[in-house]
């Protein structure tokens, strides 16, 4: 069976005031149904471009991602927009990521209403039983997005990310801004969802604990670069790089027996 992302020597250099900055350099990985992947490194490696330029929010230079057997990079218009429904993104920044007048039920409905995932009469029930899943009342609703709490915010952001049933989900440092017993509560959520539809994701993150917990591989970015790909638990029990070996080693109580929510293969 083809996997479900295939990306191939992705690049994408940027160039300012007479200097070039590869962020991204020959980039290449899968990843199946189901499955996690963790994209770890320390801030300002390039993680966060590579998942912006798989989503194409920003076009790469050079490479191809292929997902769902198709060629991402060409598709264009409404082509691409339709396609848009099976890849979404949740966003560390939860204040950015919402229009700023938008309640829950608008947030929530307009992926609806956009990709026609349910008949119009069938939203408000949708956007509850949405809600429900990620753990928060029916009544939250009505609630203007920003006058909830930062964790509160994030599973509304989930939410709006599973609305149109995607087969892929990108997360970008998405758990990092709550604090330690929210971001468990997203994790252990993140790990039942996949567990009941199959949904792979594409999890960023600098802190290689969050990576072990819900990750079954992980691939460690310095520079640009991938500098080492592998099964989690091998690769944060045996290191390889210097880069994972950093990770690691900033996290002085982690211990890859314990803790994992996902049971790695």
């Amino acid at each position: 069976m083809a996997a479900l992302l295939a990306v191939e020597g992705l690049s994408k250099t940027y160039r300012a005031q007479g200097r070039e900055i590869q962020a991204v350099a020959d980039v290449s990985f899968s990843l199946d149904r189901g499955e996690t992947l963790g994209l770890a490194g320390p801030s300002g490696c390039g993680k966060s471009t590579l998942a912006r330029l798989i989503m194409r929010l920003i076009e790469p230079d050079t490479g191809s991602v292929t997902f769902e057997d198709r060629n991402w990079l060409a598709l264009s218009g409404s082509d691409l927009r339709h396609a848009r429904r099976h890849m979404q993104m949740v966003f560390q920044d939860t204040h950015a990521a919402f229009n700023p007048r938008s309640t829950v039920e608008t947030a929530i409905g307009e992926p609806l209403r956009i990709h026609q995932i349910v008949p119009a009469q069938d939203r408000p029930a949708e956007i509850a039983r949405l809600l429900k899943r990620v753990g928060l009342p029916p009544d939250f609703a009505a609630r203007p997005v920003l006058e909830l709490s930062g964790g509160q915010r994030q599973r509304v952001a989930l939410a709006r990310a599973l609305a149109p049933r995607p087969a892929l989900l990108v997360m970008d440092e998405a758990v990092s801004a709550v604090d330690v017993s929210v971001r468990a509560q997203i994790l252990d959520l993140l790990v039942s969802i996949q567990r009941e539809t199959d949904l792979a994701c594409l999890f960023v993150s600098h802190d290689i604990a969050v990576i072990r917990a819900v990750c079954h591989r992980v691939a460690v970015m310095e520079a640009g670069h991938i500098v080492e790909y592998g099964e989690t638990r091998r690769i944060i029990s045996a290191p390889q790089s210097d880069t994972a070996r950093r990770l690691i080693a900033a996290v002085p109580k982690l211990q890859h027996n314990q803790g994992d929510r996902h049971a790695q293969p």
